[in-house]
């Protein structure tokens, strides 16, 4: 059963994938992240688990790692810095669910001879779990790493490594003040690496919960490189939005300036605030129909009485008095048309304010509309039910903060 849904979020994201269509400016600036998500869905498929050990140098991640292999396969001296750049090795558990387990080692964080530090960082932060060795009380900088993996809504577990050197007092207090700052609504693990204690954890661990945490990071991975995309093009179609209310704006003010009779005036404001949303409709992936269009336009000036009363109410009253002033004319010598000019500028800029108004609120409508998909990662992420929901809050402060962040609303026109 549990071999059927770890298949069947392969083939979802798979499916999911294949129907992104991307240009080839898009596959060439999303290079790197394309690939790291083919090979996180790889990695799913094949039912392989990734580790990565993370922590400031000298800690001994290299050695924790080494006691979970019971092997000396990563690199480990006396000085610090002995490890400069990302390592993997195996890790064989018996009785395993999954098909394999990856380690990672990495260089200390804060050390300075390491080539690409956001790639290492970019790396770690792509596993499905998170091992932070400590070698004694949180500082300030792994505070700091530890809240960035928070926030990007990773598992974390905390271990404590050369426990040998503090005694059980200094050791409890240890453990205390580690748990004092991390914080507390996360139960974030702290395993004491000594003699199996680390090593039962972990195989515990990955044997009850290892497939949930290889596809949920997996769906993450997805959601991430998805919203990626999505933020690039939002950005591209807003120049493009930007432009088409221009247009329209230019369009309207010359219609209305110019023509003296209010009936056309008004529908052919009507005309072109629909022919707007319609182009707008287009840009942002949503071919509305007419009756569609209308109805939008509708809504938004119901629930905009500004935009509402500048479309009829302002126009058709300086519509009144432009008539008047025309068949006035005769008998004034042509002085009452002096603020005939005026008033047709006055009614122009409004045109151009209230379509602008009406552009703005119509892509957001538009976009609203247009993004409902429910076959995303992120609405698969939603439908997962948790047995044990403790274990899995790191998703939950994933997916508070993709819905806080990511509305994408400062990308529209």
């Amino acid at each position: 059963m549990k071999q059927l849904k770890l298949n069947k979020y392969y083939l979802l994201l798979k499916n999911w994938w294949e129907t992104i269509d991307l240009t080839n400016y898009e596959k060439s600036f999303f290079n790197r992240e394309i690939i790291s998500f083919n090979q996180q869905l790889f990695r799913l498929k094949e039912k392989k688990i990734r580790i990565g050990a993370y922590g400031k140098s000298g800690v001994g991640k290299s050695s924790v790692l080494n006691s979970l292999l019971k092997k000396e396969i990563f690199k480990t001296d006396v000085i610090n810095g002995t490890t400069r750049e990302i390592q993997a090795e195996e890790w064989n558990i018996k009785d395993q669910i999954l098909n394999s387990v990856e380690l990672l080692d990495s260089p200390g964080f804060d050390f300075c001879g390491t080539k690409c530090p956001d790639k290492v960082y970019s790396c770690i932060k792509h596993s499905d779990i998170i091992l932070f060795i400590v070698s004694g009380d949180l500082n300030r900088n792994e505070l700091s790493e530890i809240s960035s993996f928070i926030k990007d809504g990773k598992k974390i577990i905390v271990t404590l490594n050369k426990i040998d050197l503090f005694n059980k007092t200094e050791l409890k207090e240890i453990i205390e003040s580690i748990k004092f700052k991390l914080p507390k609504d996360l139960n974030i693990p702290i395993i004491i690496n000594h003699e199996n204690n680390l090593k039962n954890y972990m195989s515990k661990i990955i044997n009850q919960h290892g497939e949930i945490f290889l596809t949920l990071n997996s769906l993450q991975s997805a959601d991430t490189l998805f919203m990626q995309i999505k933020e690039q093009r939002l950005k591209r179609r807003q120049k493009l939005a930007q432009s088409t209310i221009g247009k329209f704006s230019t369009i309207k003010a010359s219609t209305v300036a110019l023509n003296p009779f209010i009936l056309f005036d008004i529908a052919g404001s009507f005309a072109l605030d629909t022919a707007l949303i319609s182009e707008l409709s287009k840009i942002y992936g949503l071919n509305l129909k007419g009756e569609s269009t209308r109805k939008i336009f509708k809504n938004i000036s119901i629930n905009n009485l500004f935009l509402g009363v500048t479309q009829v109410g302002v126009n058709t009253s300086f519509n009144l008095v432009r008539k008047l002033i025309l068949l006035t004319a005769p008998f004034t010598n042509g002085l009452s048309l002096l603020p005939y000019g005026p008033i047709a500028i006055i009614q122009a800029a409004i045109a151009i304010h209230s379509t602008k108004i009406l552009g703005k609120l119509a892509a957001k409508e538009i976009f609203k509309r247009s993004k409902a998909s429910f076959i995303e990662p992120y609405i698969m992420m939603q439908n997962i039910n948790f047995n044990e929901p403790e274990i899995f809050k790191h998703i939950k402060i994933y997916l508070r903060k993709r819905n806080l962040n990511n509305n994408f609303v400062s990308f529209l026109p």
